[in-house]
């Protein structure tokens, strides 16, 4: 439970509802700077706008350059409050709040796409994934800084390619949640009943190209070796490689090939999402793929690709942060639930370091990737106090 006494729970929720209006103006300003992810310049004026917010904090700004991707913003605060909490001399480990600020949306988005309020919600475009955890974030930062309640310095990183994989900044929040106690991530809450993530599946990709040998369907069909056909049985081959009972998926996506409709086809390919929901399946997915053979001799097989994120395994550690946040949100008079889920975020990585880490820590909405994406109203002030109460706790 929190450091600070047992009423402040409700008093961080009264001061954050005080707070809404301000909230919701600079949300509207964030996600009226669109930033795609493969728009580097797009991405880096978003972070710049942020880190702007956050130096009025008295934030320490450090930037990670990128070149293709837009940089990496990384925050420190230091702790403010009464109440020490290691021996004198020791090293205080920070806590990590770790989100991102590219969206999957393409610049122009905003024209049909617009910030707006209706029923009770807030629509626009990453205003769910995730600048509204950012901006929760911002302020939870803030009152506990104005009420001297921050027991632990804070570090947030905010990444700018989430949403293709982390490439560059895998490294650096790795790195950075090694040196940290424990680490929330700022992605929305699970379902309409907002639930905080204790688990997360890892995530993969594998591309499989087969090579074949052209020939003309009529006048020479004995000739050809045809790649179609050859990848339509690896495909059903792949598609056995699903196991319900363990969490492994693998779900075909994307498929090409051939040229013409008289030719037989000479190369195809297909790209394969994968998801595990256990460390110790990664190695088995890659020996099921790197072992593909084709039945044809006269075609070739080549598989790049791999798994991305590790799973986000419900650990002891992460289920006692979610405990310490139910008994909080009890507190604060609503009900808090758990789940896992099939995505992954920034948290896979962390967590599979053994940092103690809870995900689904921003906005309660819908719409992920959709048209409808939206945040409720409602929920806005409830879910930054109990950021807040976590960080001060």
């Amino acid at each position: 439970m929190s450091t600070i006494p047992e009423y402040e729970p409700r008093r961080l929720l009264k001061d954050a509802k005080e707070r809404q209006e301000r909230m919701v103006q600079e949300l509207e300003a964030l996600v009226s700077v669109e930033s795609p992810s493969e728009n580097k310049g797009a991405v880096d004026r978003a972070s710049h706008l942020v880190a702007g917010w956050f130096e009025e904090l008295g934030g320490k700004i450090r930037w990670y350059r990128q070149k293709q991707f837009g940089d990496l913003l990384e925050v420190r605060l230091r702790a403010m409050g009464s109440r020490p909490r290691q021996a004198a001399g020791a090293r205080q480990k920070p806590i990590l709040l770790l989100g991102h600020l590219d969206t999957v949306w393409p610049m122009g988005t905003l024209a049909t796409m617009p910030f707006r309020k209706a029923k009770g919600k807030l629509f626009g475009p990453g205003v769910y994934d995730m600048k509204a955890g950012v901006v929760m974030a911002l302020h939870a930062l803030a009152m506990l800084r104005e009420a001297e309640a921050m027991a632990s310095p804070v570090v947030v990183l905010l990444n700018s390619e989430e949403e293709v994989g982390s490439p560059v900044s895998r490294a650096v929040t790795q790195e950075i949640a090694l040196e940290c106690s424990k680490v929330f991530v700022l992605e929305p809450a699970q379902g309409p009943q907002g639930a905080y993530k204790t688990a997360r599946k890892g995530v993969g990709e594998y591309t499989i190209h087969v090579q074949g040998v052209a020939a003309h369907s009529g006048v020479d069909f004995e000739a050809g070796h045809s790649a179609v056909l050859e990848l339509a049985r690896l495909i059903e081959k792949i598609s056995r490689f699903t196991d319900l009972k363990t969490g492994l998926t693998v779900n075909p996506g994307t498929i090409c090939g051939g040229t013409r409709v008289n030719v037989i086809a000479a190369e195809a390919q297909v790209e394969v999402d994968v998801r595990i929901a256990r460390v110790r399946d990664a190695a088995r997915v890659e020996r099921l793929f790197r072992g593909l053979r084709p039945t044809d001799r006269g075609c070739s097989v080549t598989v790049t690709g791999g798994m991305n994120r590790p799973p986000m395994e419900r650990s002891r550690a992460t289920v006692q942060l979610f405990r310490q946040a139910q008994e909080i949100a009890r507190a604060m008079g609503f009900a808090l639930e758990e789940a896992s889920t099939g995505g992954g975020s920034d948290g896979n990585f962390t967590a599979a370091l053994g940092i103690p880490t809870l995900d689904g820590m921003g906005a309660v909405g819908e719409g992920a990737h959709a048209a409808h994406e939206s945040i409720l109203l409602s929920e806005l002030a409830k879910r930054t106090a109990l950021l807040a109460a976590m960080i001060a706790g």
